[in-house]
């Protein structure tokens, strides 16, 4: 039987580990929709997005929400891929006292989360999705809330091979859906916004997950943009 892609993933990047084994540094080949986020759109994303009171109780609502399953076996560290300014974070910050981490690769946005102490500097590095400099599950929870939407199919698979290298047990998505794979135009840009079911991409691809809920949070009543999110547990992790 051949090995599942998602395993031999892993084995590639533990080949590309520091010497001291502390940092595994993965192919940090960039693409033109991280260079959209690292440049002035994602400056200009950065300042018009700010952690307003309603904002932050609308992310701790749906928290809440997604956590709930956890009630007994909490994750004591978690990890966003694509922070920006840190809204989940921030969160999360009030409903639990896990570690927090963070890849984003926007730099005007780190500023922003050191300024505020949303996670210790330590553990806020600069990246993406494709390339994850923390060693394998470095957090017992890594997630995504609105980026996959922003990875180009070609690279989705790289993007979740990564996020599920750094995941202990858990693995959240909060993410835009459509029922089948569609660009959708972005701000007056093409190739920046890409809507699928993602759930569904998660295990197609990675056959060592279960589903443990599932929700929707609708835009009349949360004030979040009609986003559907996935909790997944990896097979046999408790142990």
């Amino acid at each position: 039987m051949p090995t599942p892609r998602y395993v031999r993933s892993m084995r590639i990047v533990a080949l590309s580990a520091s010497n001291n084994g502390d940092i595994l540094m993965s192919n940090e080949t960039s693409t033109p929709q991280v260079e959209f986020w690292r440049g002035d759109f994602g400056n200009s994303y950065t300042e018009r997005n700010t952690a307003t009171h309603r904002q932050l109780a609308a992310r701790v609502a749906m928290w809440s929400d997604i956590l709930k399953p956890l009630v007994g076996k909490m994750p004591e560290s978690i990890l966003e891929v694509g922070c920006n300014l840190g809204i989940n974070l921030r969160a999360l910050r009030a409903l639990s006292p896990a570690t927090l981490y963070a890849v984003e690769p926007n730099e005007s946005a780190r500023a922003v989360l050191v300024r505020d102490n949303v996670l210790a500097q330590e553990n806020l590095t600069d990246g993406f999705a494709q390339s994850i400099k923390f060693p394998d599950r470095v957090a017992d929870l890594a997630f995504t809330s609105g980026v996959l939407i922003h990875i180009h199919p070609d690279n989705l698979l790289q993007a979740c091979e990564e996020i599920h290298r750094c995941s202990a047990r858990y693995i959240a998505c909060v993410e835009y859906f459509s029922d089948k794979p569609e660009m959708i135009p972005y701000r007056g840009h093409d190739d920046r916004l890409f809507k699928r079911d993602f759930g569904d991409f998660w295990m197609e691809h990675f056959p060592d997950l279960t589903v443990l809920a599932t929700g929707f949070a609708w835009k009349r009543i949360t004030g979040l943009d009609n986003l559907t999110w996935w909790l997944f547990e990896k097979k046999n992790s408790a142990s």
